[in-house]
């Protein structure tokens, strides 16, 4: 079976998450978590270290339906550019892994989340966000990416989404990939500061003194 399809008796499986969110308490998905910089440091080394090893990655946290969902997630929060790499190709969903295990108390709401995810394509469209459009992926993550413009019923879906999408760019900007799109120098020497750059100064809306 591919893996991006699941089985009736999968799905039924998959869609009854949606309804133990309930009983299990859906605070889970409404309550704010953070990510020390320890947690980002070590997480990002290793998702760095399993690129280099050019193997294929077995995620050890996420099944294999979650992880082909978290690979097309991350990759619509960070799509490639002229700039840049997607998501993927900075190692994000490794990252992503390697957090949830070094980090437990986030593995309900990760997994909460996917379920919701495909709950909510599955009600609208009788599929999964996988085997969805990507026209009906869009639609479902317009409605939960705008806290502010969301609907109140779909308040786990934009906790869930609030987290991932800063689970995936703090694995995105600590990768090689990232810190090259953000053009860090890092401890470079500067022999001689000349101040910040005009186009810098223009964008902030601030200019030297004379």
């Amino acid at each position: 079976m591919n893996k991006r399809t699941l089985g009736q008796s999968e799905r039924r499986s998959e869609m009854s998450r949606r309804e133990a969110l309930g009983a299990i308490g859906v605070a889970f998905l409404t309550t704010a978590f953070e990510w020390t910089p320890h947690d980002v440091a070590h997480a990002g080394r290793l998702a760095r270290e399993a690129i280099k090893a050019q193997t294929p990655y077995a995620p050890t946290f996420f099944s294999p339906h979650e992880w082909e969902t978290v690979r097309v997630l991350a990759d619509l929060v960070i799509p490639k550019d002229e700039r840049s790499g997607n998501a993927t190709d900075a190692g994000v969903p490794e990252f992503m892994d390697f957090m949830m295990n070094d980090r437990p108390d986030g593995q309900i709401p990760m997994r909460g989340g996917l379920a919701w995810l495909d709950a909510e394509c599955y009600d609208r469209f009788g599929k999964t966000f996988l085997d969805a459009s990507p026209e009906n992926r869009t639609a479902v993550l317009d409605d939960i990416a705008w806290p502010k413009k969301a609907r109140a019923e779909l308040s786990q879906g934009v906790a869930f989404f609030n987290m991932f999408r800063d689970l995936t760019a703090s694995g995105f900007w600590s990768s090689k990939i990232g810190i090259a799109d953000l053009d860090y120098q890092g401890n470079t020497f500067v022999a001689e500061w000349k101040g910040c750059p005009d186009p810098a100064l223009r964008k902030l809306g601030v200019q030297y003194e004379d």
